[in-house]
């Protein structure tokens, strides 16, 4: 049969062929949601998982993990969910953890170092972000370590690196103390928000509740205006200083602005409301721990300072005039510090 254009759906394969006419195959009884890889572009693993879904494409083009579809469902959960990752290169896996309001997608300047170096990179998108599934609840850090345990065990993951940027390294924390270590060679937590975000009598260098309260309203009001502004402080951003250039700024404004609002409200409660000082004795892998020292979005004081003292093993690496977004800003710097953890 002759096909105008192929479109790859989580578990579905929706054909459009050469006339009007719509045929529907493999229809499983799940809501279709198009899963297109950059806001509509679709790659050749794609094209070839619809090949191989109908039987028509030579099995020697067909990769075993570069074209099997993208999706590990976490079927522990109390909503099944369906969580999008991109698994790249051979080696020891390094897992990255994105940060919010983000996806995989703002690990871009990693992967590519990671994957050149000899690991194998998978990134995925968390629930409600990038293209996996939004459901109306489970944000809290647990229900998300439940996620990252999914990909782990559907993928047969041993010697795991995980890598947590911002909020993810909640998650490194916490599938530590929910899942433990048996799969977990090292951990490195990137200007991560452990332990703790909020200010508390014996936490006076964290963020006052006023202001936290004031991001839950502007979110709730109004959404993308505040996302617009907050992609500028997540790198210091100012008119005069060229540290970030105007389109990364309107890149991450659009990948943010495209998760899912529940979500994006959510997530946010959980890492400013939750205190990981306990769980730190959990860490019992050596851990890399990099902050910038001018991060005006995750203080370093209330942050990388603490967990570098509650985290036995650490290297612990504070970036001169760095922001919080120095995986963009100090891309280079940290790449180099990042490998060198990788390999030792």
């Amino acid at each position: 049969m002759h096909l105008d254009y192929q479109i790859y759906f989580k578990k579905q394969i929706f054909v459009a062929p050469k006339k009007s006419t719509i045929a529907l195959e493999k229809l499983t009884g799940h809501i279709i949601t198009i899963a297109f890889y950059a806001f509509g572009s679709i790659k050749i693993p794609a094209y070839f998982y619809i090949r191989e879904a109908f039987g028509n494409a030579p099995k020697s083009t067909i990769h075993p993990k570069k074209y099997t579809m993208p999706f590990i469902t976490n079927k522990k959960a109390k909503e099944q969910v369906d969580i999008f990752y991109e698994d790249y290169g051979e080696g020891q896996p390094v897992i990255l953890i994105h940060g919010w309001p983000l996806s995989r997608k703002s690990w871009e300047q990693q992967v590519w170092k990671i994957v050149e170096e000899g690991f194998r990179c998978i990134s995925y998108d968390r629930r409600g972000f990038g293209i996996s599934s939004s459901p109306w609840n489970g944000y809290d850090y647990s229900t998300l370590a439940s996620d990252l345990n999914a990909i782990i065990e559907e993928l047969d993951l041993k010697d795991c690196i995980l890598v947590g940027f911002s909020m993810g390294g909640g998650e490194v924390v916490r599938y530590m103390t929910d899942f433990g270590t048996e799969r977990i060679a090292k951990a490195a937590l990137i200007s991560s928000i452990v332990p703790l975000v909020k200010q508390k009598d014996d936490n006076p260098d964290g963020v006052p509740q006023d202001a936290l309260n004031e991001i839950i309203e502007s979110l709730q009001k109004d959404r993308v205006a505040f996302l617009k502004k907050f992609s500028q402080g997540f790198y210091n951003f100012q008119e005069t200083i060229t540290n970030v250039s105007q389109a990364q700024l309107d890149y991450d404004f659009i990948v943010a602005s495209f998760a899912s609002p529940r979500a994006t409200i959510q997530t946010a409660l959980a890492w400013m409301d939750t205190d990981f000082r306990p769980e730190l004795k959990n860490v019992t892998v050596p851990t890399l721990i990099v902050h910038g020292d001018a991060d005006e979005t995750v203080p370093i004081e209330t942050s990388a300072k603490q967990a570098a003292t509650g985290i036995s093993d650490n290297r612990y690496e504070v970036v001169k005039g760095a922001p919080h977004g120095l995986n963009i800003t100090h891309a280079a710097q940290l790449n180099e510090m990042l490998i060198s953890f990788l390999k030792e």
